[in-house]
């Protein structure tokens, strides 16, 4: 199943870096509205909202909100908040405050270079998910000018992060795509790999362009797509072989159509890394002889280091683009190199650890349950009762500013940069989004002008409706939260 990566998606592997200080002004600072403002009484509230999910065209769909004052325990409107939904990527909501709450804002992820002896290098990875091929070439220049011109072996350790680099628990037709992607120590590119797909001469199979020549070689391609006469509908599929490295691509454009771009999941982590960093060390002017992927070491002779952006940057990236690997990397960090158990991995440690910190918090431990970090299984449960407490927790804790910086701004950055345009909601919205089949979920603040702010949470599961009729629902339910007014 193909799914068409934006240009801007395709841009985070190339490096771009939201600047945190920007999306803070944007959140705070309202954006001018078009649209004739309204007010609604504490009172009409409750009937409004229910005109909206008791439309017959919801009727077979599952509904849960809770909407609450930030600063105190006064419901403003509940319906089955204390109920289980499936919640897709809101899970990241509880993920990044657990990280901030444990790790700090200024917490960052270090990659070392070690010498183990004579022409011997070891690389060792601890999970930095914004690593690309542009710190690599830092860490090369950084050898260069140690002097050294030839590495016997190159030695890649990852091991910092313990157990399988996919949840089991995720779906096949996710894995396979950048969203999907695996979570290891080593991480370069996101774990990804760009594709273009571009039309030929009529009747020819689509040209297939690679962002970085090195992924051409990892895959073995069964290209059965075709151009086609001029304005007819065109549409790409790519499908990754169970059993290895081979990719199916499928379809059609039209010979005057736009390129068509995706991002697949690189199928070894590991040696995506070595390769990487290989071609990089050579066009530095270092020869590298062998390389290898083995765990372990001593790690005393530090000689080359990058760190990541602080954690403070990195939430931005997780909450803002929903990036799944930069949750599951966080959430393994939370393990914090425990000591593992037998039959544990460093995912359930990260659990655990989210768990305790939540705990702390003074979020109901039975109000959730949680099996990954991102959102992406199915097997995640959390209550919009849930959702809520951590919000009021979180945007009244000494991390708020942090906290809410991190979220996406309505009809201004992310995955809300196209909602809410125009309305009384634009700029005054701070809330994560979550979409699978049959789940859409949206939980955060609204500071609403003539009221107080206002956290919530909206949850569907079970629909039979395209993700964007749920959407203008909720997004008329938020909407009816700014036109709030005491009366």
């Amino acid at each position: 199943m193909h799914k068409k990566i934006s240009i801007s998606l395709m841009l985070l592997f190339i490096s771009v870096q939201i600047n945190v200080n920007q999306q803070i002004a944007q959140a705070q600072t309202p954006t001018p509205q078009t649209t004739t403002q309204k007010s609604t009484c504490p009172a009409q509230i409750e009937s409004s909202i229910d005109a909206v999910i008791n439309r017959p065209i919801f009727k077979r769909m599952r509904w849960g909100i809770l909407v609450k004052p930030l600063s105190s325990p006064q419901t403003i409107y509940s319906r089955d908040a204390e109920k289980y939904f499936i919640p897709a990527s809101n899970t990241k909501l509880f993920t990044t405050a657990a990280a901030l709450q444990k790790l700090g804002a200024n917490f960052r992820i270090r990659t070392s270079v070690y010498q183990d002896g004579e022409g011997i290098l070891r690389v060792v990875g601890r999970g930095d998910p914004s690593l690309k091929n542009e710190q690599l070439t830092i860490l090369a220049q950084q050898l260069y000018q140690k002097g050294i011109r030839e590495i016997n072996q190159l030695i890649a350790d990852d091991s910092y992060f313990q157990g399988e680099v996919v949840n089991p628990s995720w779906q096949w037709e996710d894995v396979q795509f950048y969203y999907g992607a695996p979570v290891n120590s080593l991480i370069v590119n996101e774990n990804a790999s760009v594709i273009t797909f571009l039309p030929q001469k009529i009747g020819e199979p689509l040209k297939i362009q690679w962002s970085n020549p090195l992924d051409a070689y990892n895959w073995q391609i069964e290209n059965d797509s075709i151009t086609t006469p001029e304005n007819q509908p065109g549409s790409v599929e790519v499908y990754r072989d169970l059993k290895g490295q081979i990719l199916r691509i499928k379809g059609q454009l039209p010979v005057n159509s736009k390129p068509d771009i995706t991002a697949i999941a690189v199928f070894d982590p590991a040696q995506n890394f070595v390769q990487n960093f290989r071609l990089i060390l050579t066009k530095a002017g270092i020869k590298v002889k062998q390389t290898s992927v083995n765990n372990g070491g001593n790690n005393e002779q530090e000689i080359a280091t990058i760190e990541s952006p602080p954690l403070s940057e990195l939430l931005v990236e997780t909450n803002v683009n929903s990036n799944n690997l930069y949750t599951e990397s966080l959430l393994r960090s939370l393990a914090d190199q425990q000591q593992l158990a037998k039959n544990k991995t460093t995912a359930d440690l990260g659990l655990q650890a989210l768990k305790n910190t939540l705990t702390e918090l003074g979020i109901e431990p039975n109000s959730y349950k949680i099996v990954d970090g991102s959102g992406l299984s199915r097997k995640n449960l959390i209550s919009p009762e849930a959702l809520v407490q951590l919000l009021q927790v979180m945007g009244k804790s000494s991390q708020a500013e942090v906290f809410r910086a991190s979220l996406p701004v309505a009809g201004v950055s992310g995955t809300l940069k196209n909602r809410f345009l125009n309305t009384s909601a634009q700029g005054l919205v701070q809330a994560k989004t979550g979409t699978m089949m049959g789940v859409v979920s949206l939980s955060g603040y609204v500071n609403v002008p003539n009221y107080e702010t206002l956290v919530f949470s909206i949850m569907v599961n079970q629909s039979e409706q395209p993700a964007s009729v749920v959407r203008k629902a909720m997004d008329e339910i938020v909407v009816l939260l700014t036109q709030l007014r005491r009366c």
